[in-house]
């Protein structure tokens, strides 16, 4: 019984595990947050380069930094891939090199840096000549140089940067959740006709022959014969 069950079953997980594979190669993505600003989707994130105005030197402390964002993060990075979008990405919204504020700070309990939002630390890409004698708690931020893609340790308090990057994680899209219901349901169908099947093919004929056609009853010739030899010795006087 166990291994009929199992039999079941490999064909639903096998249609979940295509459903789930087929969806990235679709490309459907969740969506950014819509809120009258420009967001760039990489990957699973939504990223918003702060612009500022063209003919005024951009400054921003790292607080100043933190309320642009409105609401979201600081960016984070962690993955070469990422780091690399950002990089690349930079020239289209900024002119020249600009060191972009990174959502880190230094974490005095466990005396390393950490991401704002708790995420861990996967990935880094500090400059050659850095040295964790650099960080000084409490003061210890990091920028990003967008031609480089190197990072530093900086003063939360007195250094100021001139690049803003927001990260925001991207909401699921009403496609993609149409597309799960339709999958949810092309499961059980499927799932429905296999187990069909399978009972049919195990009870073979017993399915039909509960509806087997029985004629109704009938009495054979001989039968009636003796019945009518019956009546006519009772008939005798």
């Amino acid at each position: 019984m166990e291994s009929q069950e199992k039999k079941r079953s490999f064909p639903t997980l096998f249609c979940c595990l295509l459903v789930l594979c087929t969806q990235p190669q679709l490309g459907l993505t969740g969506d950014c947050p819509a809120d009258g600003r420009t967001w760039v989707p990489f990957g699973d994130r939504c990223y918003h380069f702060v612009h500022g105005e063209e003919d005024k030197i951009k400054s921003y402390s790292f607080e100043r930094a933190k309320s642009l964002c409105q609401g979201f993060e600081l960016l984070t990075v962690q993955s070469v891939e990422e780091n690399d979008f950002v990089i690349k990405y930079s020239p289209e919204v900024w002119k020249g090199i600009v060191n972009v504020w990174l959502g880190m700070y230094y974490d005095t309990n466990s005396d390393d840096m950490k991401w704002f939002g708790e995420d861990p630390v996967k990935f880094t890409n500090w400059e050659d000549s850095y040295s964790p004698s650099d960080l000084v708690p409490v003061d210890s931020c990091v920028t990003l140089h967008s031609n480089t893609g190197k990072w530093e340790a900086v003063s939360c308090l007195d250094d100021v940067e001139n690049g803003v990057v927001c990260e925001a994680a991207q909401e699921p899209s009403a496609l993609l959740s149409a597309l799960v219901i339709l999958s949810v349901v092309a499961i059980m169908g499927v799932s429905a006709v296999i187990w069909f099947l399978h009972q049919k093919h195990n009870l073979g004929s017993t399915i039909l022959t509960a509806f087997e056609y029985h004629p109704p009853f009938r009495v054979l010739d001989t039968d009636r014969s003796c019945l009518v030899e019956a009546e006519e010795t009772d008939s005798v006087p």
